[in-house]
């Protein structure tokens, strides 16, 4: 064993005492709430990328996969992001559209959980939004099989200087038909304050339908 291993107890031993901060009143509508709380996540220079979220997937296999993704619109009543339509996740969103959204702020000692339906984007949509990426981002979407098996990195960057030099920088690089949004359209949204003694806020906002009243209640933590 190492003998930088941990000990019998210390990994449970790993605690903070949370902060007296809590949740006192939240607005009706929950995307008010959230942009609030992202405008927040934002302003703190302890917070790298607020708008990183956690999404997890069920795959027909029915196992749970959690990835990272980043948040680029709230608009039209659900949260968008991008991704390879071939991708692992791609595939399970297109087997079961059932998904979940983690917003991890530990620094600010909140979160907030969603859970929703995923379906893509029109493509209008997806075409303007790749318009306004960086070109070396334009470039890696056409040169990466995301989730396909890589047999070395040197055949990515071949295929990356491939797609480069057939959209060499400063010209327009189409969008991949396989590349585009999910909007994730919510039924439940949970704001979560950590407060003293585990006394934990939760806030959740929940609705029966994408099209009914948003319901608003505390939870016991």
């Amino acid at each position: 064993m190492s003998e930088k291993s941990f000990g019998p107890h210390e990994i449970a031993a790993m605690r903070r005492s949370y902060g007296e901060q809590g949740i006192g009143t939240l607005p009706k509508n929950p995307f008010d709430a959230f942009e609030n709380w992202l405008r927040e996540a934002q302003d703190n220079v302890m917070i790298i990328e607020a708008n990183a979220m956690v999404l997890s997937t069920q795959g027909p296999d029915s196992s749970i996969t959690t990835r990272t993704v980043l948040l680029k619109d709230i608009s039209l009543g659900g949260f968008t992001f991008y991704s390879n339509y071939s991708s692992r996740k791609g595939h399970a969103i297109e087997m079961n559209p059932q998904v979940s959204l983690l917003f991890p702020w530990y620094v600010m000692e909140r979160q907030v959980s969603i859970s929703g339906l995923a379906e893509k984007t029109t493509r209008e949509e997806t075409e303007a939004y790749f318009a306004t990426r960086p070109w070396s981002s334009q470039i890696g979407a056409w040169a990466s099989h995301q989730s396909a098996p890589l047999l070395s990195r040197e055949e990515l960057e071949q295929r990356f200087q491939g797609a480069a030099q057939k959209w060499p920088e400063g010209s327009t690089v189409p969008c991949p038909p396989h590349w585009g949004g999910y909007r994730v359209t919510p039924l439940h949204i949970e704001f979560w304050q950590g407060r003293y003694s585990r006394l934990h806020d939760r806030l959740r906002y929940e609705r029966s339908n994408s099209t009914a009243d948003w319901e608003l209640g505390r939870y016991y933590p």
